[in-house]
């Protein structure tokens, strides 16, 4: 791989007003990365497209941009070009995410750190193209590090952390960072690009030539990969050392975000979580995404009426903070948990609300779980009704009265009136 001289590759620090799939794209080219692949999907096309154009305009010399006919060859080209030793990137959405499964197993399997951007969709069928983390939440169990983004600088600023966890020798993980689709990949909002230099400093260098340091392709270091291990052999080691790496992956994560606090001055709370008036909070929502951010005006709002609320943005489901889940639920009586996405025939139908349960079964001096579904399919959550959603969690805290209207324990709110 021919790595382009860092002269030639600049950018001075400037605020743009740009969509969320191009701050993505903004990402990829400050992160300096060396190999695109590309297919289109909607919501998240204008990605690779932006790229093609840095590509292609002569701003990211040095990087290859390979197009292919699927979404699994996506996937298939970048294990190959991030085995060879560069810092890969891509992006795709919902369908095309699905069609890709086998290969986003492999890279987990394959330990490389390749960062993806997921413009969240609703699965089909019936079709859907609308905002629902249910296709990046249902590749839970790959190995792969997920993260969700609340708006567009958050977008810019989580691709260029992962990249320094991802690449972290006790990490070597792939990851997901996910935001809704035209929700934040389609609306514009002031996005600040930042100083080169700066993000040089910042990340990681390039892998040199000999690649990174527990996989390689070099005739001159042969090197079995993939090869087939019997029951015999250490197929569970493996696992068991992913499933490690992951899990010691929070404290790096929480590490990273405190260092991009001080050097760029945007604070993501610990990486993990990010609360929101909790200090003193009765009863809080968690919440996940761009709904997280919505609600921090329902939580002013209903503070404004006299009401202790707070509210938990979750920013990594993979890996799940557990810890700081039981703590949070050691602050209040009531903790609703709001999932854009589902789990069916889970204990709550929501995957991050049976991931909360299970995270405080056995727990004492925990706060009753009130899971509720909304905006799956990319239906608009209004402020009014997240309002509402407050209120019901303290209604539970003050009379111990649920809604009449559960599913299996469940409040699927906003639902249309159907005959």
């Amino acid at each position: 791989m021919i790595k382009p001289e860092l002269k030639d590759f600049l950018q001075s620090e400037e605020t743009k007003i740009i969509k969320g799939n191009v701050a993505a794209a903004y990402a990829a080219k400050s992160a300096r990365v060396q190999v695109i692949s590309a297919y289109p999907i909607t919501p998240q096309t204008t990605v690779v497209e932006k790229l093609s154009e840095f590509v292609d305009g002569g701003l990211m010399p040095g990087t290859q941009y390979i197009k292919v006919e699927s979404e699994h060859s996506v996937l298939a080209s970048l294990v190959g070009a991030s085995m060879a030793g560069t810092r890969t990137f891509t992006a795709t959405s919902g369908q095309g995410l699905f069609y890709m499964y086998e290969m986003v197993h492999w890279t987990a399997g394959v330990r490389l750190p390749i960062v993806m951007a997921i413009a969240s969709r609703g699965p089909a069928p019936p079709w859907n193209i609308w905002a629902d983390f249910t296709d990046v939440i249902s590749c839970r169990d790959t190995g792969w590090m997920s993260a969700f983004c609340a708006n567009h600088q958050e977008i810019y600023d989580e691709i260029l952390m992962s990249y320094k966890v991802c690449e972290d020798y006790d990490v070597l993980l792939p990851k997901f960072v996910a935001y809704g689709g035209f929700i934040l990949s389609h609306t514009s909002k002031p996005v600040i690009i930042e100083d080169q230099d700066k993000v040089d400093n910042f990340l990681p260098p390039l892998p040199d030539e000999k690649g990174w340091p527990h996989i390689w392709i070099d005739p001159n270091r042969p090197l079995m990969h993939g090869n087939l291990i019997m029951p015999s052999g250490f197929y569970s080691e493996f696992r068991m050392i992913i499933h490690d790496a992951l899990i010691k992956s929070q404290e790096k994560i929480k590490a990273v975000a405190k260092e991009f606090e001080k050097t760029f001055g945007r604070s993501y709370g610990n990486g993990l979580i990010q609360e929101y008036k909790m200090d003193d909070a009765d009863v809080a929502m968690l919440n996940y995404g761009d709904l997280a951010l919505q609600m921090e005006e329902a939580v002013d709002a209903v503070r404004d009426e006299g009401y202790k609320v707070g509210m938990v943005k979750l920013r990594h489901f993979r890996p799940f903070p557990v810890k700081d889940i039981v703590e949070i639920s050691k602050k209040v009586k009531v903790l609703g948990v709001m999932d854009r996405a589902t789990a069916f025939g889970s204990q709550t139908g929501g995957p991050v609300s049976s991931e909360v349960k299970t995270a405080l079964h056995g727990t004492k001096g925990t706060a009753m779980v009130f899971p509720m579904i909304n905006g799956i399919g990319g239906r608009e959550v209004t402020l009014e009704q997240q309002k509402e959603q407050l209120k019901i969690l303290i209604k539970i805290n003050e009379t111990g009265e649920l809604p009449e209207d559960l599913l299996y324990g469940t409040l699927w709110h906003g639902k249309l009136e159907v005959d």
